[in-house]
């Protein structure tokens, strides 16, 4: 998959209070239209203002989850992007609340090819966590020791992945 060729020209919106998050995320995302936000307030003015065919939210400093809700509302799709909520509790809930990916920080250099896939995913009206599971899960085994941690929500994770609507 060329992400730069899917993102091309695509308006995003990034929400970080960290500004050398910002411009590394605009940076990397350099082929697409970015607006950024380093608070909820700015976030909330922008989702509800302009339209974004995906929005990045880190969990921590900017109510992500606050926005997550607001994104929701507006049918733009959500990528969770985190360093101090890597954890199986905000996974499960950023996918119980409606986002389409959960990313660490670790991980940001490859955030053209994440955002690429909740695109192609929600052009494709399928799920993008299938997607997620195949880029990220074995960063995840690592992170939550072992692929045990899938075995412990097997039913919200099948569900989760059979779900094509609704990205």
């Amino acid at each position: 998959m060329d992400a730069n060729k899917i993102l091309y020209g695509r308006r995003l919106l990034l929400v970080d209070d960290e500004p050398d998050v910002l411009e590394t995320l605009a940076e990397a995302l350099e082929m697409c239209k970015i607006d950024t936000a380093a608070s909820f307030e700015e976030g909330k003015k922008l989702l509800e203002t302009y339209e974004y065919e995906v929005v990045v939210l880190d969990i921590m400093g900017v109510r992500g989850f606050d926005l997550l809700q607001i994104a929701k509302e507006n049918d733009i799709p959500a990528l969770m992007l985190t360093a101090h909520a890597l954890t199986e509790d905000s996974l499960k809930k950023s996918a119980e609340e409606g986002a389409s990916y959960f990313a660490p920080k670790d991980e940001m250099e490859n955030i053209a090819l994440f955002v690429a896939d909740i695109i192609v995913a929600k052009e494709e009206k399928k799920n993008a966590w299938v997607r997620w599971f195949d880029r990220l899960g074995r960063f995840y085994d690592d992170k939550f020791v072992g692929p045990n941690w899938r075995e412990r929500e097997k039913a919200f994770w099948d569900k989760k992945l059979k779900e094509y609507s609704g990205i």
